[in-house]
């Protein structure tokens, strides 16, 4: 259960010597000819392509600038706690042009869905400000209402370790993310696989901006764990 949420203020360092240079073309979706996708069971697979987002460092660096990020608060047990990493969602389908995602983050929507014959109309940022910031083991709540689904992830900043297990435990799947790489989670994933980010000691920021795809009328998208 979520409880307050409170605007968070960012006062984090990082060295820009640690990323790279932007190239000249300002950046955006890369290809698939570097895609490896690794089979899980139960119907699921996880597709990954290093370095896909091109000029990712200067992405990184814009969006942790200029994003509104937000504290949320979960009901753990029998208390409120702070979670640990701060977010951010838009739609690209929405009116506003304030609630929508940058340019740059639209074009990766729409050659991500070009890719995977579905319409990315959610895009949510999470920022893990250090190695103490984390999630616990899940699945996208309104995913696992579907038969199959995907969702897709660009890592930015440091890297980080994201996991997979079977949903119930079992033997977990570590895919280090480095700073442009692209994660596509798909099949029966959300169902039948849970991942996590886990805490790391002496790690630098991070943003892991995903693309979630519309759902089916009906299915309440306000359920759904970023």
């Amino acid at each position: 259960m979520t409880g307050s949420v409170a605007r968070v203020t960012m006062d984090l360092s990082w060295q820009s010597s640690l990323f790279d240079v932007a190239p000249d073309d300002g950046g955006g979706p890369g290809g698939f000819d570097g895609v490896c996708r690794h089979e899980l069971a139960h119907g699921a697979w996880v597709d990954v392509v290093p370095g896909w987002c091109r000029g990712a460092d200067e992405l990184f660096v814009r969006l942790l600038e200029t994003t509104p990020w937000r504290g949320h608060e979960l009901w753990m047990y029998d208390r409120t706690v702070p979670e640990p990493r701060v977010t951010h969602r838009w739609r690209t389908d929405a009116d506003d042009p304030a609630e929508r995602p940058e340019p740059l983050l639209t074009e990766m929507a729409a050659t991500l869905g070009e890719r995977y014959d579905v319409v990315f109309t959610q895009v949510g940022a999470n920022l893990y400000r250090d190695g103490d910031d984390s999630v616990a083991w899940h699945g996208d709540r309104v995913a696992r209402e579907l038969a199959t689904s995907t969702v897709a992830l660009v890592s930015l900043g440091a890297t980080r370790p994201l996991r997979l297990r079977p949903t119930g435990g079992g033997e977990s799947r570590s895919f280090p993310l480095a700073s442009g790489d692209l994660l596509v989670m798909g099949g029966t994933c959300q169902r039948t696989w849970q991942h996590s980010v886990p805490k790391v000691r002496g790690s630098g920021p991070r943003i892991s901006v995903q693309f979630r795809h519309a759902y089916p009328s009906g299915v309440d998208v306000r359920r759904r764990r970023i």
